[in-house]
């Protein structure tokens, strides 16, 4: 029995095309916030002689010091607190910090840093052609590894994949730093692998039904694979739920952007990569084996 994945590929690109319109429209309106690692800033993790049950206390203590703008996280146990300043900090502002705290808590100084706006903007402009590179790159080894319907195929549902987990962090005003970033990375890789183990498996069955329905063959693709997508994603999201329940503040992040992007990357291999397929035509005369010429070498 096939499951007919593609009667719903209208409705696919619908939902595709809102989630797409809101998080360009909260890109250029809302813009990210960037972490530390990228704005540059002041960045103190202390160790609390006495475990919080929340930071509400230390939030009032920055407030009444007029020191505003700052990121207040727990960076590990219940005791471990990591500040973060943005922008244009310098190391008066974790003098002042420092002050603040010790005149109302007991505490281990475990790291101060100061990161300048420089690097930061250095790592912003490296991160940005990462991500270009790494697109470039999976177009090149799919052509060559397919054929170019799928490559344009596959630039799309990555580009769709990167596009919503950055959106829903603008969206949503979570921090994006380093690590969030790697997670992207990360998403492509994953979107890319599962976009490749569908791609496979549509030109093997085109190859082995050459007179079948385009719409009816991947349709039957899809559902061969299915098993196989579902147990992947789901027990990827059970470790990503796991950190992001468990692992603290200091992964949270990167746990967000690894599930948004594992669901992404598993609907975009199906209905990203398929639809563009369809729109372009995807016949089996193009992906029909090539006979390799022979040439009289004069040998009897």
């Amino acid at each position: 029995m096939n499951i007919q994945f593609m009667k719903f590929r209208k409705l696919a690109l619908t939902f595709s095309f809102a989630l797409l319109l809101i998080s360009i429209v909260s890109l250029v309106f809302k813009n990210l916030e960037l972490g530390l690692d990228f704005t540059g800033g002041v960045l103190v993790e202390i160790q609390l002689k006495e475990n919080l049950e929340d930071l509400e206390q230390i939030r009032g203590l920055l407030d009444e010091k007029n020191i505003d703008n700052y990121v207040l996280n727990f960076s590990g146990s219940q005791n471990d607190v990591s500040i973060k300043i943005p922008g244009g900090a310098d190391s008066s502002n974790a003098e002042s910090l420092k002050i603040v705290l010790e005149e109302n808590y007991e505490f281990d100084l475990r790291k101060e840093e100061f990161i300048g706006p420089q690097i930061g903007e250095e790592l912003r402009d490296q991160g940005g052609l990462g991500l270009l590179l790494a697109l470039l790159i999976m177009a090149v080894y799919i052509m060559f590894r397919f054929q170019y319907k799928f490559a344009v195929g596959a630039i799309f549902a990555l580009v769709h994949d990167v596009l919503i987990v950055v959106g829903m962090f603008s969206l949503f005003s979570i921090d994006f730093d380093l690590t969030v970033l790697a997670a992207v990375l990360a998403v492509i890789g994953y979107s890319l692998n599962d976009t490749i183990v569908v791609s496979d498996r549509i030109r093997e069955n085109f190859r082995k039904k050459r007179r079948s329905e385009t719409i009816a063959l991947i349709d039957r693709s899809l559902t061969q694979m299915l098993g196989r997508t579902l147990i992947t994603s789901l027990t990827t999201l059970l470790v990503l739920f796991a950190l992001l329940i468990f692992g603290g503040d200091a992964i949270q992040n990167f746990s967000i952007a690894l599930i948004i992007g594992v669901v992404a990357g598993t609907y975009s291999s199906i209905y990203i990569v398929c639809n563009t397929l369809i729109s372009m035509n995807i016949t089996a005369d193009d992906l029909a084996i090539k006979k390799s010429e022979r040439f009289d070498d004069g040998m009897p």
